[in-house]
């Protein structure tokens, strides 16, 4: 549910500034709100220093420790990875620059300038030119060389002349010495190697002071929280004031606190008006509390006067992700990743994500087992491995009478895949219109409880009259649905129609309340259009549950097809590569599927329903500790 708020006033002494802030850090139940929200900021050379450890401490998470751990402060040592990933970035960039010239300078090989400048000293003086490779004869000197080929049939020669130009035809252009030699250039490379090494080396060294860094990270933090909450009172007279949001049944308590610390100050606490925004803290029941990891990932709550949703999300995800999941394989995956990382996720505070990892990967083993679906292993898979096929016109089709019945291995495995699968029908076009059916029936009643728990907040407004009449429209939409998927014929039932109809009629009298009845009936009626479109577009929407799962399979599928070829033709050990990352590459498209789905059917379908906009902020009050839990 979510907290009622009270807003709260608190003054004390201008004197016992910090002694109020200090005991209000110790209750830690106020969301301080600024009295000028421009001046309440920590000062700048924190907030560097915070943006400072920040940014070295991502750098230093890619580098192993190595080395030494050297003697250097905390804030020293983010300014010397920083200026090390600066230096290093132009290093390789100019270490970019001079392999792209030395490659450009190849035609002239490992010929060093000063020996050109020797050869002239001793009276040797020598050309360059590029012109056609046929008139390489017409060019007069005492020794003429061929040094390189080039494009369009042309050569580049040099002339050697003691003292005068050669004679070279009029196509030959003159080419002059590069600026630099390639041996020049790669005694640059190389240098600039060695001070990556090195650099390389003393980032090693930096990583062991991470810890350290994280620490005084934490420390400006509570610094910066602490100087933002002095300049977002109010220094008045002799007097100090703040103001924020307290828990209503948290803020009685917070006069007594502040005398029993030795603080006189004057508190006073009044409901929030209609216009302004208290922040959002839900307290979780403990069987919903796994989804207080679901809204950290998206980092969205609803607003103060929505509604809390935990304990629909708490249902309809993992169910939502077991069926987009479809493998009771892929649900043990999940379970064994959940128990993996749960020691680690619990001791960072975060043991809800792990839960609703366990939770997903129950529901994925459950409904796998349900549909006989292992790893892209089914019935089917065993029926054509055993040989348990018959021909029907002009398709090869499984034969499970025969599987069943079958006393070897394959038999047994079947029958006790299909034993506990309630949903596995022999005939796939069967098992298709029960997953689309199911599909549509849980997205009917998703969006039905929707407007249920609506009623049930408004009761006895008569806007919860609105609601029930959008239960009856969600449910005539399920069944229009229903019967243009399933039915024989096209027509729609005319009860199917009246309740439609009906619904739309008492949503549209109660939506908008208003003396005016010809008012609240068009007001209505016009604000109940666009959702009543959306309501037919939602109800096809949860069919993405059957296909997306479907398509999980398929793939599996497809990979098992071609390891099990792969293995025929050479061996399992070259198979097995090919099944690890098939499988794999279904996992993580699962995951993606789960959030692009599985999350958006509650986040939106539903949360529409629901009348939230998942607008709120959350409720962060000022507090000693820097890890908190709500």
């Amino acid at each position: 549910m979510i907290a009622k708020m009270s807003k709260v006033y608190v003054v004390g002494r201008a004197t016992e500034r910090n002694c109020l802030l200090d005991a209000l850090a110790d209750r830690g139940v106020v969301h301080i709100t600024p009295v000028d929200p421009a001046a309440a900021a920590p000062d700048e050379e924190t907030t560097t220093a915070i943006a400072n450890l920040d940014r070295a401490m991502q750098i230093l998470e890619s580098i192993d420790p190595a080395g030494e751990t050297p003697e250097v402060e905390p804030a020293d040592a983010a300014a010397e990875v920083l200026r090390i990933e600066r230096d290093n970035a132009e290093r390789r960039r100019r270490l970019a620059s001079l392999h792209r010239q030395i490659e450009t300078l190849a035609a002239w090989g490992d010929v060093r300038l000063e020996q050109f400048e020797a050869l002239k000293q001793r009276g040797l003086a020598l050309w360059f030119y590029e012109l056609p490779a046929d008139e390489v004869a017409d060019v007069d000197a005492e020794c003429v060389h061929v040094v390189a080929e080039r494009s369009g049939r042309r050569v580049l020669v040099v002339a050697v002349t003691r003292g005068r130009e050669p004679d070279a035809p009029e196509s030959a252009e003159p080419v002059d010495l590069p600026s630099r030699d390639r041996p020049t250039l790669r005694a640059e490379a190389g240098k600039i190697d060695r001070q990556l090494k090195d650099t390389t080396e003393r980032l090693g060294r930096l990583a062991h002071l991470t810890d350290v860094m994280s620490q005084k990270r934490e420390q400006l933090a509570a610094k910066a929280e602490y100087t933002t909450a002095q300049r977002s009172g109010l220094a008045t007279g002799g007097l100090f004031a703040v103001q924020g949001w307290v828990p209503a049944d948290e803020a009685s308590k917070l006069s007594r606190h502040l005398t029993e610390a030795g603080i006189d100050t004057a508190v006073e606490q009044i409901a929030p008006d209609e216009d302004e925004q208290p922040p959002t803290l839900i307290r979780y029941p403990r069987w919903a509390r796994p989804t207080k990891g679901l809204f950290d990932i998206l980092g969205t709550l609803p607003g103060y006067r929505e509604m809390d949703l935990s304990g629909f999300f708490m249902i309809a995800l993992p169910l939502f992700a077991g069926m987009l999941i479809g493998d009771a394989g892929y649900g043990l995956i999940f379970l064994l990743l959940g128990g993996l990382f749960y020691r680690r996720l619990a001791a960072a505070k975060q043991a809800e994500k792990a839960h609703l990892v366990l939770a997903v990967g129950v529901c994925a083993l459950a409904w796998g087992v349900m549909s006989a679906n292992y790893f892209g292993v089914t019935p089917q898979t065993l029926a054509t491995g055993g040989g348990y096929v018959q021909t029907v016109g002009d398709e090869t089709v499984p034969d499970y009478g025969a599987l069943f019945a079958a006393g070897d291995g394959w038999g047994a495995a079947a029958r006790a895949m299909t034993t506990p699968a309630v949903l596995w029908r022999a005939n796939e076009q069967a098992g298709l219109f029960l997953l689309m059916k199911i599909a549509f029936i849980i997205g009917g009643i998703h969006m039905a409880l929707a407007h249920v728990r609506r009623v049930i907040a408004l009761a006895p407004d008569q806007r919860a009259l609105a609601d029930v009449g959008w239960v009856v429209i969600v449910v005539a939409m399920l069944l229009i649905v229903w019967h243009m998927v399933f039915a024989d014929v096209a027509q729609t039932p005319p009860a199917v129609v009246y309740a439609l109809v009906g619904g739309l009629i008492l949503a549209a009298a109660f939506a908008r309340p208003n003396r005016n009845p010809v008012v609240r009936v068009l007001g209505g009626f016009a604000a109940s259009l666009l959702p009543l479109i959306n309501t037919f577009g939602d109800t096809i929407s949860y069919i993405r549950l059957m296909a997306v799962g479907i398509a999980t399979y398929f793939i599996a599928f497809a990979f098992n097809g071609m390891a099990a070829q792969l293995a025929e033709s050479a061996t399992w050990f070259g198979a097995a590569p090919v099944l690890i990352f098939g499988h794999g590459l279904n996992i993580a498209m699962v995951i993606i599927a789960i959030f692009a789905h599985g999350v958006r059917l509650n986040m939106l379908e539903f949360s529409s329903h629901a009348g939230v906009e998942w607008a709120g902020y959350p409720y962060q009050p000022f507090a000693t500790q820097q890890i908190r839990e709500h």
